[in-house]
């Protein structure tokens, strides 16, 4: 039975059916269930903008792989860095349900084999291209780890992102970056829901073995439940029609504020359109709506409206507006009670 040492670590999930660990636990790798879906099974995709699904095997077998132009010392590819983390995920979530990794990918970068050189266009053919991916995002969800806020089922989810366009590729071999999380996924409409500790937003590391030690880091001091607590608490509270009104127009005044006077706020990263979507949705949401025109709509959905507005972010800024819809909902609900800077938004 192969053995996996783990870092200095506090409770990881108590809460379910993981086995609390300690700084002198082992884990024995055992077989996790891993369950590939169906077409019969597909749900909508984690991120939209202008990504593509993409498989492993494809990443694989029809990528090239960048390098380091000065040195021609090659990156950590795409599908070493998926699979990785799919390690650790196996690893750690032993006896559990793991599907396998939904990967997404933008930006494509094209190019030739040296004997297509000089073909035209018209000419070439698929064996003459090259291609990879500037940036990818994948999630692995575990949906055996579950919980239910609001009838709204939130399956325990991790997931990365590499874009090579924050990578200074006509250098020298030197860190290369990425960012891990961990947090809950709405399975009524895929959002991502982040945590503070549930996010590593700049991983820098030089080898895949550093990598997975970063990851695991993350996993174990991952606090499911302060997360779980925090996403039930929002449905407690609620906006009335005239400060979900004021919300809306201070985010856009947000984005033309002076710098000296941003500085005296917490961080607002949504833009225009995407407040735009919220304020949409607000009355067209399926499942967040306002129920009655003048009701009150609570955080919860607030919250959910914010994630689902993030869906049209960029591969590479998704992860960070993710976490600042948690802050911007957490902060509400303090506002509400008068002790939180985001009073500004709503007042």
């Amino acid at each position: 039975m192969e053995t996996y040492p783990l870092p200095q670590v506090r409770p990881l999930l108590s809460p379910y059916a993981i086995n609390p660990l300690n700084a002198s636990t082992v884990i024995e790798v055992q077989d996790a269930k891993i369950v590939t879906l169906s077409s019969a099974q597909a749900k909508k995709p984690f991120i939209e903008a202008n990504t593509k699904e993409a498989s492993l095997t494809h990443l694989k077998q029809d990528c090239i792989v960048p390098v380091f132009s000065k040195d021609n010392e090659i990156t950590i590819s795409h599908n070493n860095f998926v699979e990785s983390v799919w390690e650790c995920v196996t690893k750690l979530f032993r006896n559990e349900t793991i599907y396998e990794p939904e990967i997404r990918v933008s930006h494509i970068v094209k190019g030739r084999t040296p004997d297509a050189i000089h073909k035209s266009v018209k000419e070439l053919n698929d064996e003459d291209k090259t291609i990879y991916y500037e940036r990818m995002m994948f999630v692995i969800e575990i949906p055996s780890i579950t919980e239910h806020i609001c009838n709204n089922r939130l399956n325990l989810t991790i997931g990365g992102v590499r874009a090579y366009n924050h990578e200074n590729l006509y250098s020298r071999k030197g860190l290369e970056k990425f960012k891990v999380f961990i947090g809950f996924q709405n399975m009524v409409c895929c959002n991502m829901c982040v945590s503070t500790d549930g996010l590593k937003d700049e991983i820098k590391v030089s080898h895949t073995s550093d990598l997975m030690a970063r990851v695991i880091e993350l996993i174990v001091n991952y606090n499911a439940r302060k997360h779980l607590d925090m996403m039930c608490s929002l449905q407690q509270y609620g906006l009335t029609e005239s400060q979900f009104a004021q919300f809306i127009g201070k985010s856009r005044l947000y984005q033309c504020l002076p710098n000296e006077h941003k500085r005296f706020l917490p961080k607002f990263l949504m833009t225009d359109t995407q407040i735009n979507l919220v304020a949409k949705s607000y009355y067209t949401d399926e499942d967040f709506r306002v129920d009655k025109v003048g009701e009150n709509l609570s955080i919860w959905n607030v919250y959910n409206l914010l994630t689902s507005a993030n869906k049209s972010s960029y591969i590479d800024n998704f992860s960070e507006r993710a976490l600042n819809a948690t802050h911007i909902s957490d902060g509400i609900v303090r506002a509400l009670n008068g002790e939180s800077r985001y009073g500004w938004f709503i007042e």
